[in-house]
């Protein structure tokens, strides 16, 4: 239905008096309730390691996004689709209970987003949903994804990465030798792991980037464009950097001086290199497409304000002719 605004002097009707905001309300305590089992296994698992502990910050700027949308929330036109609504709502549940009873967490996470896109239906309908369907695809970067999946892509950029550092330092006459993922210079012989290889960084400055996209880039697709793109080369070029750093540490240093906290400190500060990355190539976008502007004349201008004999003249009907004539 459509939410009207009560008249002056009428009193507006209570929350607790709205049936469409009771039934979300408690369709919102069910599905917390339903996948409550499902957090605390993320909390006590995947949240905990190095590759899915952004889980969470992805959860919180999914509600806020959703939150943002309170106002058109506000204008939009309830029309339920208890049909549609059921059908998803349902295989979302059969597929959480299925998966829950057979541990597999990735699609058991997965299935809160059909089972929030059916209850949003059953309550508001098609219009609503539209409203919030980013932040609802937004939460696909919650997910975990699975061991073979990570191995599938972890491999071969450890493999790539290694290449790269043995190669740079043989061109300025390092004692180094590489065979696959194993990097030897001097007299210690090092093994690049599977958090260099940069796969949960990937996910985590996807997440960002798409974020910063979606909510700051709003006057040009392609700068958008280009953005999203540029962050798996971003995420390599970074962990790049990172194995770089770690080997000649070693080199000069010892083994030890990587080792422990050190070598996860080059991983807050590999993820803070790989942000930089990206806002410097969005700055740099910006002013070129401002330089651009400028040569190619495609700045837009604005019309500037007319004194009122000016304007005044203009209203007249009438030939116009001009001041010298």
């Amino acid at each position: 239905m459509q939410q009207q605004v009560a008249p002056p002097g009428v009193r507006p009707r209570p929350w607790w008096e709205d049936r469409d905001r009771i039934l979300g309300f408690c369709l919102a305590i069910a599905v917390l309730i339903a996948y409550a089992p499902t957090y605390l296994k993320l909390i006590e698992g995947p949240w905990r390691t190095e590759q899915e502990g952004h889980g969470p910050l992805i959860i919180l700027a999914a509600s806020w996004l959703a939150w943002q949308r309170r106002d058109q929330l506000k204008a939009a036109r309830f029309a339920p689709a208890p049909l549609s609504g059921w059908a998803i709502l349902l295989v979302g549940l059969a597929t959480m209970a299925l998966t829950r009873s057979q541990d597999v967490t990735m699609i058991e996470v997965a299935s809160q987003i059909p089972v929030i896109c059916g209850c949003i239906l059953l309550v508001a309908g098609w219009n609503v949903l539209r409203i919030f369907a980013f932040p609802l695809a937004f939460l696909v970067f919650s997910i975990p994804p699975p061991g073979w999946m990570m191995d599938a892509f972890t491999v071969p950029l450890k493999a790539m990465v290694s290449d790269w550092v043995a190669q740079l330092l043989y061109l300025f006459d390092y004692p180094v030798a590489q065979n696959g993922v194993m990097i030897m210079i001097g007299a210690y012989q090092l093994m690049v792991k599977d958090a260099c290889a940069g796969m949960n960084s990937i996910f985590a400055l996807s997440a960002i980037g798409l974020f910063y996209v979606y909510v700051f880039v709003h006057d040009s697709k392609i700068r958008g464009l280009i953005l999203i793109a540029s962050i798996i080369p971003i995420t390599i070029a970074a962990n790049f950097i990172r194995v770089l750093a770690l080997v000649l540490i070693a080199y000069y240093f010892g083994v030890d001086a990587i080792e422990g906290i050190f070598h996860d400190l080059t991983g807050f500060a590999l993820f803070g290199v790989a942000l930089i990355m990206f806002f410097l190539l969005d700055a740099i976008l910006i002013a070129g497409g401002a330089l651009l502007g400028k040569l190619f004349g495609l700045n837009k201008t604005t019309p500037t304000k007319s004194d009122p004999a000016s304007a005044a003249y203009a209203a007249q009907p009438g030939p116009r002719m001009s001041p010298q004539s």
